[in-house]
């Protein structure tokens, strides 16, 4: 019976926001990013920042929305694969009951094994085809988390000012998340998630007041 394997980790995906490399001339100011009360525009006497891209896609309810979509649909489509192949099991079992108390004549047999093996043909081709509807949703819904969350750094950082924004993510090594890159150890200072957080839902919640 098919199951479908849907991945909803966006870590194959987050080499494209490893590194967002802007060419302004420096930073200004004295706000801090992880534990400070600066605003989305303020930045660190520093030039580097990072956001933690774990907490980004738990936390950023746009991701979440979206992902519950595809989660769903994917769950409605397991279901009807199992249906399917429920049903060809079913049938398998019947026509081999029959083969072993000799109630179906040789020509009886052949026909219905034919149709059998026409059903499981079909069956494996639907479930492919779902399989792979699913997994180019996911891909499409991954491109859009990613490409909102580029997007509004870009912008925020024509106002932030700084020379590198770094995304990092955690790494399974002999414990998942054992260590996290391209972040490895940093000043806590330089953690702009909060803002950068508060920052993408406010503009989820603006962009879905206009379109409704």
């Amino acid at each position: 019976m098919k199951k479908i394997a849907l991945n909803l980790s966006l870590a194959a995906s987050i080499v494209g926001l490893a590194s967002l490399i802007f060419t302004s001339t420096g930073c200004t100011g004295n706000g801090n990013g992880q534990n400070g009360n600066a605003d989305s525009t303020s930045v660190t006497s520093c030039e580097i920042a990072y956001i933690d891209m774990d907490r980004i896609l738990k936390e950023y309810d746009f991701a979440n929305d979206r992902m519950s979509v595809v989660q769903t649909k994917a769950a409605s489509v397991e279901q009807e694969i199992n249906r399917r192949g429920s049903k060809c099991e079913k049938d398998q079992k019947a026509f081999q009951d029959k083969m072993n108390k000799g109630i179906l004549t040789q020509s009886m047999a052949e026909v219905q094994l034919k149709k059998l093996q026409e059903d499981q043909a079909a069956f494996e081709n639907y479930a492919a085809g779902k399989q792979r509807e699913i997994n180019e949703e996911l891909v499409v819904a991954q491109n859009e988390i990613l490409d909102a969350i580029n997007t509004y750094l870009q912008a925020f950082n024509e106002k932030a000012g700084y020379q590198m924004i770094l995304a990092t993510q955690s790494q399974g090594g002999v414990q998942t998340g054992i260590i996290s890159i391209p972040v490895v150890a940093a000043n806590p200072a330089l953690n702009i998630t909060d803002i950068v957080l508060e920052g993408l839902n406010a503009e989820y919640v603006n962009n879905k007041a206009k379109a409704e």
